[in-house]
């Protein structure tokens, strides 16, 4: 059997080239990690010190450590790379082994019988970068930086939340590998499902030592066996698995997962052996045109779905520090607060299969871009080989995982192409479009049919739409957050939001970490770096300024009206979205996470706590939410009778029916009710039913507004949704006032008037304690208790401080 030997000890890193000095290194690791475990770089993650290691990004860096002797039991030795970061030269005593210039590879090198000082030379990216668009010719990009020219982590360039940081080193792990006769080199698993049955082919390639000499495999998932012989270097293995359990996103139903395994045997027994786990289900995607334009619904074993999506981006910028425990708690993070699809960003990596089995066990779908963005990509050599390469081997790599349901061909390049000056300053040089056209659906067509592609997003489908036509495919709303106010969401139903979002800064606690020493306001220098967004904090401050008045020096009151403006945005659009399903089919929150301390757009900072927006994103992706939306034309806040309908909508994800009763109220913000009615609603089963508002119970003028509450059979607090005709900042809010008390496991707070939007910020407590809900309000005499974790000394006093809640404008 094939044996192997992992080559993670006894590396050392050269620093710089041609000082001779040498630094213990991390493997798997990047340069900048070992430098930082020698105390010979700053943390560029804390203050404005991501300045003071740019230049580690533009040296040569060298890898360095004896290579074992193979020995004799086995008849071939292969040296292993997972990944590469990113233009490398490896030598064994000084002589070249290979030349590898892609981050998204693996790479295998036979050294049967050789042993001494292996070295990993790598280049730097800049250069590999700069010679390819000599070679080329100038291509534009969204960001100045040249990570179009070279088949790399892109945000390891910088981005619009992330830090410049271009990284190097043995990124993933490397091994020898021992092994006689043959190996399994590659195995493409298509799993289907067909009159309940699972069915799963197995296409083998092997590699052999020498000769031709008949192999068998063998292959079992779920109890059955089969087995077949290969007179060459390929064949096919077939099983049907009867009354398989199907595989379902989280909410519709259980993950059953199956082992499936592979051996193959030579004459004289077992040689080799494969093992992965899978799961049946079927998917599809449904852009069939219709009424409303041309549709993009993921559709799982026969289920429409709603998708309740986050995008994710690398949760490092050293992705090499990303471990197992730390993806699946991001991700349980994730289905805890109601999401049932992740989209892998194209400006990142394709992620480990860490990443993959913990979806594949949370029933998380994944939607995976190919790793383009926001430019237009030669199509050139060397470049074009590449892409063909890496995407041959992580379409295989990950067909295993039922969780993977979409491939997406890029973000955001068509759209540019159209509408960022792109086409006419390439005339007619190559951009991309070749890949998402051609190469990738083909790749995608010849190794994986079982899954859907997309050619982009944003795309409509065709060169004859508008590539971000919110009427066709997939759409992504920046207009909102980048120029407009977010109650603009509710201006169109897009048929499936692939991105949008609204920025707020890290929790507080994160902040002061990042920024030691610094007396943070919003424009202090430290917080001004950690924001890398054009004009953010000015988007911040506009889109606040249209809600509330803005204070002015006063960071803490900043901090929590910023971060409550985030909430509000993203609010807006979901339950607009969500209760036009199913026109709508699937909001894609931008972004679930971040890689560093940042302003951004994230629900999780990027120290890992949860900001506000994350505990929204539970009451917004919820099985059942209650929300009010207004319908028809004319103006809804004019008064009793115009031309325009307000209407709660119940929107029921649930596999259950849900019959209640509204109770609506209009009130005054004094907390007097003006009148009130209890109709009736039902909504069938992943369904959304409409109840319009009696006319004496719409909200007049600024002093008043709808509260509507239900049930939700499932259980647990009631569901509430809130009409405010009004800006807060014109709304004449009573001085708030509530009562607080130390409870078992948190805080009670005993609302006297209208307290609106009431926010415990848990860090400020302690830095290791954590809230479990955001904003909350409550009606003159409600009351709510906030658990805290992580709480050491609970204190009444630093309770009454931590609380933040909106005031009355002046």
């Amino acid at each position: 059997m094939r044996q192997v030997t992992p080559l993670t000890d006894g590396w050392i890193l050269h620093h710089p080239e041609g000082t001779g000095q040498a630094l213990p290194a991390s493997v798997p690791g990047c340069v900048h990690t070992d430098l930082l475990a020698a105390g010979l770089i700053p943390d560029p993650f804390l203050g404005r010190d991501e300045t003071e290691v740019a230049w580690v990004g533009r040296r040569t860096w060298t890898y360095e450590r004896d290579l074992p002797a193979g020995g004799s039991a086995h008849e071939r030795t292969d040296l292993v790379f997972d990944g590469l970061d990113t233009v490398a030269e490896i030598l064994l005593d000084g002589r070249p082994l290979g030349r590898v210039r892609n981050m998204h590879r693996s790479y295998r090198f036979d050294v049967t019988g050789l042993s001494g000082r292996l070295t990993v030379r790598f280049a730097s990216a800049y250069d590999e970068a700069e010679a390819v668009r000599a070679a080329v010719g100038d291509r534009p990009g969204a960001y100045p930086e040249p990570y179009q020219y070279v088949r790399k982590m892109a945000c390891s360039f910088g981005w619009d939340w992330g830090p410049t940081l271009v990284t190097a080193g043995i990124w993933r792990p490397v091994r020898l590998e021992h092994w006689s006769t043959a190996r399994i080199a590659r195995v493409r698993p298509l799993v289907t499902v067909a009159d309940g049955a699972g069915v799963v082919e197995l296409a083998v390639d092997v590699e052999r030592t020498e000769g031709g000499a008949p192999l068998d495999v063998e292959a079992s998932v779920g109890g059955v066996r089969a087995r077949a012989r290969f007179e060459g270097t390929a064949g096919t293995v077939r099983l049907r698995v009867p009354d398989v359990r199907l595989w379902w996103p989280r909410g519709y139903g259980e993950q059953p997962l199956y082992d499936v395994e592979l051996t193959l045997f030579d004459g004289e027994g077992a040689v080799d052996s494969w093992r992965r786990r899978t799961g049946f289900r079927t998917v599809e995607l449904d852009t069939s045109p219709d009424a409303h334009g041309t549709g993009f619904t993921l559709v799982v074993n026969g289920e429409r779905l709603f998708a309740r999506g986050v995008n994710w981006i690398p949760d490092d910028a050293f992705p090499s520090r990303i471990t197992r425990d730390r993806y699946r708690r991001r991700l349980e993070q994730a289905a805890a607060a109601g999401v049932d699809l992740v989209r892998v960003w194209g400006g990142g990596i394709y992620e480990s299969e860490d990443f993959y089995d913990a979806c594949d066990e949370l029933g998380l779908l994944v939607w995976q871009d190919f790793p383009f963005a926001c430019a237009a990509y030669p199509e050139e050599q060397p470049l074009r080989g590449e892409v063909e390469a890496e995407a041959r081997e992580n379409v295989v790599r990950l067909m295993p995982h039922p969780s993977l349901v979409l491939w997406n061909g890029n973000n955001e390049n068509q759209w540019g192409f159209r509408d960022w000056g792109w086409e006419p300053a390439l005339a007619g040089d190559s951009w991309g479009e070749g890949y998402y056209l051609g190469l990738l659906p083909r790749v995608v067509a010849e190794s994986d049919p079982t899954r859907p592609y997309t050619a982009g997003s944003p795309w409509s489908g065709s060169w004859l739409r508008h590539p971000n036509d919110p009427a066709h495919g997939t759409h992504h709303s920046w207009e909102v957050w980048n120029r407009r106010d977010y109650a603009d969401y509710r201006l169109d139903v897009p048929r499936f939001v692939a991105e949008f979002g609204w920025q707020a800064p890290p929790a507080y606690a994160t902040l002061r970490r990042a920024l030691p020493g610094e007396e943070l306001a919003a424009d202090s220098p430290g917080v001004l770096h950690h924001q890398k967004a054009a004009d953010g904090n000015g988007k911040l401050e506009r889109g606040l300024a249209r809600h509330f008045a803005v204070p002015e020096g006063d960071f803490d009151r900043w901090h929590y009206l910023t971060q409550l403006n985030q909430v509000r945005a993203v609010a807006a659009g979901i339950e607009h979205w969500r209760s036009h399903w199913p026109v709508c089919a699937g909001s894609v929150v931008w972004q679930l996470n971040d890689c560093w301390p940042v302003t951004s757009w994230s629900a999780i900072d990027g120290d890992g706590r949860e900001k506000p927006l994350y505990h929204e994103l539970r009451r917004l992706y919820a099985d059942r939410l209650l929300t009010v939306r207004t319908d028809g034309d004319g103006d809804a806040s004019a008064g009793r009778g115009g031309g325009r309908r307000l209407v709660v909508a119940a929107v029921n994800q649930a596999a259950e029916e849900w019959r209640t009763v509204l109770r609506l109220r209009r009130t005054a913000v004094d907390g007097r009710v003006l009148a009130e009615a209890e109709p009736r609603c039902a909504a069938d089963a992943r369904t959304v039913a409409l109840v319009e508002v009696p006319a004496e119970l719409v909200p007049v003028g600024p002093e008043e507004f709808l509260v509507a509450d239900a049930q939700d059979p499932a259980g647990g607090e009631p569901l509430r949704a809130l009409h405010f005709p009004a800006a807060d900042r014109d709304i004449p809010y009573p001085r708030p006032e509530f009562e607080v008390a130390l409870a078992p496991e948190g805080v009670t707070v005993t609302a006297r008037t209208l307290v609106r939007d009431l926010l415990l910020q848990a860090d400020r407590l302690d830095p290791e304690a954590s809230a479990d809900r955001g904003p909350v309000t409550l009606l003159p005499g409600e009351r709510v208790t906030i658990g805290v974790r992580g709480w050491q000394t609970p204190d009444l006093k630093a309770a009454r401080a931590a609380l933040y809640c909106v005031e009355p404008a002046g």
